[in-house]
């Protein structure tokens, strides 16, 4: 270790124009984030160790959404064999797979809840890991791929929104798409850019066959791919540098990662399929949605009220309703920007104040969920 530290000083001292030296720095820093000399399964998995304390909860967030992840790979693999993504029949094809399939509707329902369940686990990983300061050296990476990880999931949900082409689902893609058009009034010169990057993903004048083509592409390869990529690097990362230790005191017990932590994780996965079985069993999914909305969307005729995204994106949802939209975009661009940054920002501060700010901001993303609209509607009048 001290031969390592020294080597890695002396390169820091060696003379040479900024270019070098920044190449130098470059090279030391993917040195230490992938070390090659713990590239091996006995210091991965065999001699890997868990610590264990008042946060061990926290590690279980990660494997959840994991696990939540792999119920939307295949029951979205079944789906496939009956969705038809065309706008004459994408909803046919769902009331086909609601009323004719044999355990159509389960696979369906499981698919949708478990959907909810991945972005709400990966919103409290993230949250956990940053009160836990799970992104300090040398695991800087790990936190970044991690907040890519996110971004991807949400825009699952987004995508994903669209296909059963009924009016909520097809209304609330038009709002989101608009949204993007909205941003070009405030960048002067490049205006352009967000008329392009909508026109990107619609495809066409409005919403039509393009978009849900587009939407379709993105939601079942483009998306999948991009995701399995980055979670196969944060998990390695994860297994090369191990959990983090999570709290300021001194860890005073540990576990084997393999087979003890595994194996609760497996435990943990196993009472959340019955929890998901059980509700996808009882309760469809769009149970909570009036019938108008789910009608079949119909370009001629009006637009039924009601219309809002998913309960995830209320967050930002109903302060675009209630504030100028420049302003939130400036506050998005600027909590965007800090949590790509986190490892740098807070790298001197304590998990004690980290977890102040982890609750505020667990404080505002429930109320903004739960009470949202009644803050909206009180807001207006």
């Amino acid at each position: 270790m001290v031969e390592t530290q020294d080597k890695s000083k002396s390169r820091s001292e060696i003379g040479g124009s900024p270019s070098d030296k920044g190449m130098l720095m470059l090279l030391d820093f993917v040195k230490e984030r992938f070390p090659t000399e713990k590239m091996n399964f006995q210091y991965m998995v065999e001699k890997k160790e868990v610590p264990v304390h008042r946060m061990s909860w926290g590690y279980y967030t990660g494997g959840l959404t994991f696990f939540f992840f792999m119920i939307q790979v295949v029951t979205g693999l079944f789906l496939l064999f009956y969705y038809q993504p065309t706008v004459s029949d994408a909803y046919l094809s769902v009331e086909y797979i609601n009323k004719h399939v044999s355990a159509g509707p389960l696979i369906r329902n499981m698919h949708a809840w478990s959907s909810s369940c991945m972005i709400f686990f990966a919103t409290v990983h993230l949250i956990v890991a940053f009160a836990m300061k799970s992104f300090e050296k040398p695991r800087e990476i790990t936190w970044i791929v991690g907040v890519l990880l996110l971004f991807i999931t949400f825009t699952f949900g987004f995508t994903g929104y669209l296909l059963p082409w009924n009016q909520i689902a097809v209304n609330a893609t038009k709002v989101g798409l608009q949204s993007i058009d909205n941003l070009g009034q405030y960048l002067g010169p490049l205006s352009h850019i967000p008329v392009q990057l909508r026109e990107t993903f619609q495809g066409e004048a409005s919403v039509g066959q393009s978009t849900l083509g587009r939407f379709y592409a993105l939601h079942v390869v483009i998306l999948p791919l991009a995701l399995v990529a980055l979670l196969g690097l944060h998990l390695f990362q994860v297994q090369l540098h191990g959990m983090s230790k999570g709290v300021d005191e001194k860890t005073k017990k540990t576990e084997k990662f393999f087979t003890a932590f595994f194996f609760k994780d497996l435990e943990l996965w196993a009472y959340a399929f019955l929890v998901l079985f059980i509700l996808a069993s009882c309760i469809p999914f769009e149970s909570f949605l009036p019938f108008p909305l789910l009608e079949p969307y119909n370009a001629l005729g009006a637009t039924p009220p009601g219309i809002k995204p998913e309960w995830y994106f209320f967050f930002v949802y109903y302060p675009l309703e209630m504030f100028n939209f420049l302003f939130i975009i400036v506050a998005s661009t600027i909590v965007v920007a800090i949590l790509f940054l986190t490892p740098w920002i807070f790298k001197g501060t304590s998990r004690r104040n980290l977890s102040y700010i982890a609750l505020a901001v667990s404080a505002y993303l429930v109320i903004m969920t739960v009470f949202g609209e009644q803050i909206y509607h009180w807001w207006k009048h």
